[in-house]
């Protein structure tokens, strides 16, 4: 029974450097909020910081207005200043979890605080890493969460990180704290409770210590986004660009390490996109309305609109043959979908979807790459090469055209 008063290991680290500031725990009248109000109450005269508690009510609930009541009641109990914050939850766009958690971020922003404690626990870091790693995200969500961190211009604490649930559950029995039980907490169509509920408990029946391996696992994967952002810092003043600021370059570092060749980050008048694992660096370019243009055999082509100009060289063999697009025009397009080439004769016509990924070409190039076209046959493509259906044979004369963008 002696182990089971032992207070948690709560992480005065973080705490320490606000002697005198601020800090609002949020309280949701849960047990974890609970035990952590209690107990930064009771070393607050120790480590010489402000209390205050935040209560965020979502209205989801039909209960809610019992929890608030019972919120300022404990903090009246504890004598630690109480304030309720009512906010409405949009979910239009996103799950409910994810809407009540922006709503609550957005609350705790507009608090009047040095810091917002929050009651994170062990179980919770694991949970996060699990949900996390199963939503395929990369180092920045496979490190869980921070034991310290920020939002907006607040610290944002999480002094349980290393606690486990059931050290929390144990304080609060030895303490006679009085706690309330969300109703929302046994609804397994949540993600976050069906892990709790149901993998957590087989996780625990093959592999006991799964939290403690999930939670350290985090902390190695958050050194490596460590390493990361030192990196892109790097790379960014290595090509002349000025240094973002630390929260902009968290979130570079989470959104290049997501999956799809679609992310483009802003940033010091560039667009920074990653291709095949490889960053780079595209100016920032409004697109300009490009017309199909006919080729009237000069041997250049501007096209300012796509930022080049189209040179077309006399060949012999290895050109589109003269004689077939003779007393034809030839018109410049882009792409507008379902286009097929075949520049080797000896294999298949193909999508040039499948043709440019294999030549490596970057989406975002694509889709401003000029196209030759012969009425409706696709004549030839920037680094594609020829049709084998126009293709000059042997030493007959051709022409050979070729894409040279500017810069």
């Amino acid at each position: 029974m002696a182990a089971s008063r032992k207070p948690p290991s709560v992480n005065t680290a973080v705490l320490v450097p606000l002697r005198g500031k601020r800090i609002a725990v949020g309280i949701s009248g849960g047990i974890d909020s609970v035990v952590l109000l209690h107990l930064l109450h009771g070393l607050a005269p120790q480590l010489g910081y402000k209390l205050a508690a935040v209560h965020v009510n979502h209205g989801l609930s039909p209960n809610a207005g019992d929890w608030q009541r019972f919120c300022s009641a404990f903090c009246l109990e504890l004598g630690v200043p109480f304030q309720a914050v009512k906010v409405k939850v949009n979910k239009q766009h996103q799950g409910l979890e994810a809407a009540a958690r922006e709503a609550r971020r957005a609350a705790f922003t507009s608090v009047r605080a040095d810091a917002i404690a929050l009651a994170h626990h062990l179980d919770d870091q694991a949970e996060t890493v699990l949900f996390n790693l199963l939503r395929g995200a990369g180092l920045a969500g496979a490190s869980g969460m921070p034991a310290q961190g920020r939002l907006g211009r607040k610290v944002l604490l999480r002094p349980l990180l290393e606690v486990p649930r059931s050290a929390i559950r144990d304080y609060a029995n030895a303490q006679h704290l009085a706690w309330i039980d969300d109703e929302s907490n046994a609804n397994e169509g949540l993600t976050r409770n069906f892990i709790r509920r149901r993998v957590g408990p087989l996780l625990e029946s093959k592999f006991p210590s799964w939290r403690e391996s999930l939670a350290r696992a985090a902390r190695h994967f958050a050194g490596a986004a460590l390493d990361a952002r030192g990196l892109l810092r790097e790379y960014l003043k290595g090509k002349g660009l000025r240094a973002p600021s630390e929260a902009k370059l968290v979130e570079m570092v989470k959104q290049f390490g997501g999956s799809g060749s679609r992310i483009s980050v802003p940033h010091d008048g560039v667009d920074l996109r990653v291709f095949r694992g490889e960053l780079k660096v595209v100016k920032t370019e409004k697109s300009k309305a490009f017309k199909a243009l006919t080729w009237n055999g000069e041997a250049s082509l501007a096209l300012p609109a796509l930022g080049g100009e189209l040179r077309f060289r006399r060949v012999r063999g290895s050109g589109i043959a003269s004689g077939l697009i003779k007393g034809k025009k030839l018109q410049v397009r882009l792409r507008s979908g379902g286009e097929r080439l075949k520049p080797d004769a000896q294999r298949p016509r193909r999508t040039l979807k499948n043709l440019f990924q294999e030549a490596g070409v970057p989406p975002w190039e694509r889709e401003r790459m000029p196209l030759l076209f012969c009425g409706d046959d696709l004549v030839w493509a920037p680094g594609l090469g020829v049709d084998a259906k126009f293709l000059s044979a042997g030493r007959a004369p051709g022409i050979l055209p070729d894409w040279l963008p500017a810069g």
